[in-house]
């Protein structure tokens, strides 16, 4: 079987694609399938992979041509993770508009093309929401974006459904919390700070929170993303058929209590190399976004969160911190 995983340079792609490794396998429908190539296709390249199974492809997803050098009859599994980020999409409405819509519908078009209707899970984000939202969101609380990267989300997700419902492909919307803790450093994403407040302290260096200590946001780890994209991916047809988008279990938490847990961990020394400087334009667009979620439907569906914030920084430490030390 042959998987196809976009945005495959990102921190995120090469961790699915070390998970997909490990598995060696997918079960679709019910039917355990070995996995025998991966295609990494991204506008950089990541060689880090060493497996013979591991394909890596550069160029713009945008391109028709390269979605069709990217994309063939034995492709049975995407994984569409490649995206212009929430603040860049914000800043250059083209580039987010070209990247996050129009390559989403050209990949959609290349797989209805193929004729066998692979399996697309999409990653969507919690900027599909926005301005007067309940206590907690559903699955189907309507949707309301209050920034272009979550339009340019909405619609795409809007758009997986048709293609699913006309039988194109077999698709999954997978919405993801902001992911806490990141490795490597800030990027144009609005929720940047939520890693840069853990990452950056417990690198010895200063980090600035630009928004107010009590906003609220709703948070999930590097580990349980990628066990949710594979689990989400295994998850029968029958299971999603009703609703295709699924709000992924994480943690709701403050960032002043995302500082707190770094002090629990890492001690006052760390923690106190957080710094509260405003930023209008970011508190504007995270404060749009809810801050809790109603995942019963996920959880019944066996996708798990994390337990609490704490958990997340020491997997962070473990996973990253500790394997950069000499």
């Amino acid at each position: 079987m042959k998987v196809l995983i976009t945005g495959g340079a990102g921190f995120l792609g090469q961790r699915l694609a070390r998970k997909l490794l490990e598995l060696g396998a997918l079960t679709l429908e019910g039917r355990r399938q070995p996995i025998t190539h991966i295609d990494l296709l991204d506008v950089v390249r990541n060689d880090s992979l060493d497996d013979p199974r591991v394909h890596c492809l550069t160029g713009d997803i945008a391109d028709v041509q390269v979605l069709g050098q990217a994309l063939d009859r034995d492709t049975a599994v995407v994984f569409h993770l490649a995206a212009v980020v929430s603040g860049q999409a914000e800043a250059d409405f083209d580039l987010g508009m070209r990247i996050n819509l129009d390559a989403s519908r050209s990949l959609l078009e290349s797989c209805r093309a193929l004729g066998h209707g692979p399996r697309v899970v999409f990653t969507s984000s919690v900027a599909v929401y926005g301005g007067r939202l309940p206590d907690s969101v559903r699955d189907d609380t309507a949707l309301n974006p209050q920034s272009s990267y979550g339009t340019q989300k909405a619609i795409a997700e809007l758009l997986l459904a048709d293609y699913t419902r006309r039988g194109f492909v077999d698709g999954r919307v997978l919405r993801l919390p902001t992911i806490s803790v990141r490795p490597g450093r800030p990027n144009a994403a609005a929720s940047s700070f939520a890693s840069g407040i853990i990452r950056e302290p417990l690198g010895g260096e200063a980090a600035n929170c630009p928004v107010a200590a009590d906003t609220r946001l709703w948070l999930l780890s590097p580990r349980r993303a990628v066990e949710a994209l594979v689990a989400g991916c295994e998850l029968d047809a029958s299971a999603v058929a009703d609703r295709r988008p699924i709000n992924l279990p994480g943690i709701s938490v403050s960032a002043g209590e995302m500082v707190q847990a770094l002090r629990e961990v890492a001690g006052d020394a760390v923690a106190d190399r957080v710094s509260w400087q405003p930023d209008e334009r970011i508190a504007r667009i995270v404060g749009s976004w809810p801050g809790r979620w109603d995942c019963a439907r996920a959880e019944r569906l066996g996708l798990q969160g994390d337990g609490d914030f704490a958990a997340i920084v020491r997997a962070y430490i473990a996973d990253d911190l500790e394997c950069t030390k000499p």
